[in-house]
């Protein structure tokens, strides 16, 4: 069962799971739990999708409960209206606070982006975050004598397809967990150290203005990652 962090008459949000798609894709054709029908079996109503989250990724996604809605709050998520909270797990020590200002090529799929026209030049995408630790372990991983990582809170000012991920790459600090973008040998030491295998990087809270009453909503859940991996690490 889907854990629901709001409900009204017009809004829901879940606190999606890593691993799990939002909807029915063809870049996932073997999957058969998809984030929009379990919610929809769940309260027994249709759900009508805003935004996306990638499948590794967990937390706040919110649906509209009639389509008018979601339309509405979908074009503020496009005028960027919505703001948006993530956390993650970076590998090294990344800088106190910081903004990603770096074009991204949109990424096209065969099965999915088949009438697309490609090229395209690189679109506008930043990002900033802050950090929030940092710690150091005493293990040798790659060709380093020790692992450093950062925890980080994130917050994407445009909406490019793996944006976070993209860019955390292109300042050579990968998100842990990340088996597209990510550094192999720190994903395998969390997995045989910490016994965590999925992308550590969590959507935290959304803050927009509500639709039909127009008054200012937060929605917001914790990161999720495992407990004893946080203190571990010394995040708490």
């Amino acid at each position: 069962m889907l854990s629901i962090l709001y409900i009204d008459d017009h809004l829901i949000a879940i606190n999606k799971p890593a691993g799990m798609l939002v909807h029915r894709s063809k870049i996932d054709a073997r999957e058969k739990v998809f984030a929009l029908q379990t919610l929809r079996d769940q309260i027994g109503e249709h759900v009508y999708s805003i935004h996306r989250l990638d499948k590794p990724t967990s937390g706040v996604l919110l649906f509209a409960r009639n389509p008018e809605i979601a339309g509405k709050v979908a074009g503020d998520f496009a005028s960027r209206k919505v703001r948006k909270t993530y956390v993650a797990v970076v590998r090294g020590w990344t800088p106190e606070v910081d903004t990603i200002d770096y074009p991204l090529k949109p990424i096209f799929d065969r099965m999915t982006d088949g009438r697309t026209r490609q090229p395209k030049p690189p679109q506008n995408a930043e990002t900033s975050f802050r950090t929030m630790a940092t710690c150091e372990i005493p293990s040798p991983v790659g060709r380093y004598s020790s692992a450093r990582y950062s925890l980080v809170e994130i917050e994407p000012k445009t909406g490019r397809k793996n944006q976070i991920r993209r860019h955390f790459k292109h300042i050579f600090h990968p998100i842990v967990g990340d088996r597209k973008f990510g550094d192999g040998a720190h994903n395998t030491f969390f997995k045989e150290n910490f016994h965590v295998d999925r992308l550590l990087l969590a959507a935290t809270s959304l803050e927009l203005t509500h639709p039909a009453t127009s008054v200012a909503l937060r929605i917001e859940c914790e990161h999720g990652f495992r407990p004893s991996m946080m203190s571990d690490l010394g995040f708490g």
